[in-house]
């Protein structure tokens, strides 16, 4: 399995950010599809982020991110932003799911130093802060995790191995 390297813009929000900070559930109704989804990324906190994000960029957050409620479309626009990774010191289960069935990378570690708009490198292990120099530790994700987002999320990993791996072969 290949590791997963990231480099990209820190986009940083707070403790707490629900789902429907990061998509207000009235949009669902409207439409489902990704690339319309992604214009009211984060509407609700910061009416112009939607037009500032870039793909490559990276959401930082603090605790429990994707807390309220289980509405999947807030990883749909995530990932329809072309926002690769979110790393928050702590995330709500059904967010981090919800982010690993769907090829969006979910990385705990420790945010606080990071600022807005910091250039990051993620490792295997490690994200390194280019703006500031400092470098925090990555709590491992499990292997099958790692294949399903490498695969693109649950669906695309079950259409190339038919089924979830054992003992190395589908």
């Amino acid at each position: 399995m290949k590791a997963l390297a990231l480099e990209g813009r820190a986009r940083v929000f707070g403790d707490d950010i629900n789902t429907d900070y990061i998509i207000t559930s009235r949009r669902k109704r409207e439409s489902l599809d990704p690339q319309m989804l992604r214009r009211y990324l984060f509407e609700e906190l910061n009416p112009s982020f939607a037009a500032t994000v870039e793909p490559g960029d990276l959401i930082v957050a603090g605790q429990n991110f994707g807390c309220g409620s289980a509405m999947e479309v807030a990883v749909t626009a995530v990932v329809g932003a072309g926002i690769p990774a979110v790393l928050a010191r702590g995330f709500s289960r059904t967010y981090y799911r919800n982010a690993v069935n769907n090829g969006l990378l979910p990385l705990i570690c420790d945010t606080r130093g990071i600022g807005e708009g910091d250039r990051l490198v993620m490792e295997r292990d490690c994200v390194r802060d280019l703006s500031t120099g400092g470098r925090l530790t990555i709590e491992p994700l499990p292997a099958i995790m790692r294949e399903i987002i490498e695969a693109g999320g649950l669906v695309e990993y079950f259409r190339r191995y038919g089924g979830f791996k054992v003992g190395g072969a589908a």
